[in-house]
């Protein structure tokens, strides 16, 4: 078996997703490929150790929680993620995957619910949105904006328009913490008619911001 370069695992309440609220075992990946100006996740670029899948499978199991998320980072980055994600399934864990969509999804195990960004000129990083990755959800899987101000969310309905996106699966959009107030974010949803759901990051609301582990 591999191993992984592990940030942290950790127990918490769901903080995104349509599984908010719900709580979740966290095995945050070291490494990431991108440089999202608001990125909240910057110490997982390069702090972690080593693990074992059996290892990582020990420490999950730890928390009595059916609930997995796999997150970054950039979870894809390392390749044995694809081995961890399938071990985790075949053991009765419902895995959940955030990715930043600018590597491929293809051969990720179906019993995976990926949640995948597209990145927004605001984060700086659009230009590495991989869009073929686009044709690889599945309507259990979730795509996810994260909105700084209203050129990204023009930008974003643009997409969601050009790539028939309503209907394929969840569309989610998410205010960057502390740059955008939600209420900009929710009458800009309104006003745009577009099958969307909003989402706040609400780990953010119960802790300090800046708390990790949580």
């Amino acid at each position: 078996m591999k191993n992984l370069i592990v940030n942290e695992i950790f127990y918490s309440i769901q903080g995104e997703s349509t599984h908010m609220g719900k709580p979740c075992v966290f095995v945050r990946l070291t490494f990431c490929n991108l440089r999202c100006v608001w990125c909240d996740t910057a110490y997982a670029f390069e702090e972690g150790v080593p693990m074992s899948i059996e290892q990582i499978l020990d420490a999950v199991a730890v928390y009595h929680c059916k609930l997995v998320e796999i997150t970054g980072g950039e979870p894809l980055a390392q390749m044995g993620v694809h081995e961890l994600m399938s071990t985790l399934c075949d053991r009765g864990y419902t895995v959940l995957l955030e990715t930043s969509g600018s590597i491929s999804i293809r051969g990720i195990d179906q019993r995976v619910q990926i949640i995948m960004d597209i990145k927004c000129p605001g984060s700086d990083m659009a230009k590495h949105n991989l869009w073929e990755n686009i044709d690889l959800l599945r309507p259990s899987d979730e795509l996810k904006f994260v909105v700084a101000d209203k050129n990204d969310f023009d930008w974003a309905v643009t997409v969601v328009r050009q790539f028939g996106l309503e209907g394929r699966c969840p569309v989610l959009f998410s205010p960057v913490f502390g740059e955008l107030q939600p209420v900009r974010l929710a009458e800009w949803l309104l006003e745009s008619g577009i099958a969307a759901r909003m989402q706040l990051q609400i780990h953010k609301y119960i802790w300090e911001p800046e708390t990790r582990g949580v």
